[in-house]
């Protein structure tokens, strides 16, 4: 059946949801853009991420590690949702904690960078020991 023949029948399941105000029928249902915040204040929250909590970046071959010093949205990053702000154990960032000239968070040059929650898992990470590799004895 043509779509424009099943929207125009009054026996249908859309029919139905149209006169109910179901699904996407509801003026009071969120917004696909809420819907969307809302899923990634969730991850934040069921990941465990907090503030001042220690994480190291996913994948684990990226070997960087940091702490959350903020989590929020950063309507300069392209994007919808909830981003959590780093602050990275070395100098391997793209910024200092701001976007765009809008400050978030405090650190130093090149250790902040802002990522989804699903690249950040929480634990208890010591900072990595990068040390003097070089001073080694032969």
């Amino acid at each position: 059946m043509p779509v424009a023949e099943y929207e125009t029948r009054t026996d249908s399941v859309l029919a139905w949801k149209k006169n109910q105000k179901l699904g996407r029928f509801d003026p009071n249902a969120p917004t696909i853009e809420q819907q969307r915040i809302r899923a990634s204040e969730r991850e934040i929250e069921e990941r465990g991420i907090v503030l001042g909590a220690r994480v190291r970046i996913l994948p684990e071959s990226d070997a960087r590690r940091g702490t959350v010093s903020y989590t929020g949205p950063v309507p300069e990053i392209p994007g919808i949702g909830y981003w959590v702000g780093v602050t990275l154990d070395e100098p391997t960032g793209k910024n200092d904690g701001t976007v765009n000239g809008k400050r978030y968070f405090e650190c130093g040059k090149n250790c902040g960078v802002f990522l989804r929650a699903e690249r950040c898992e929480v634990g208890d990470f010591p900072a990595l020991d990068f040390g003097d590799e070089d001073l080694e004895e032969l």
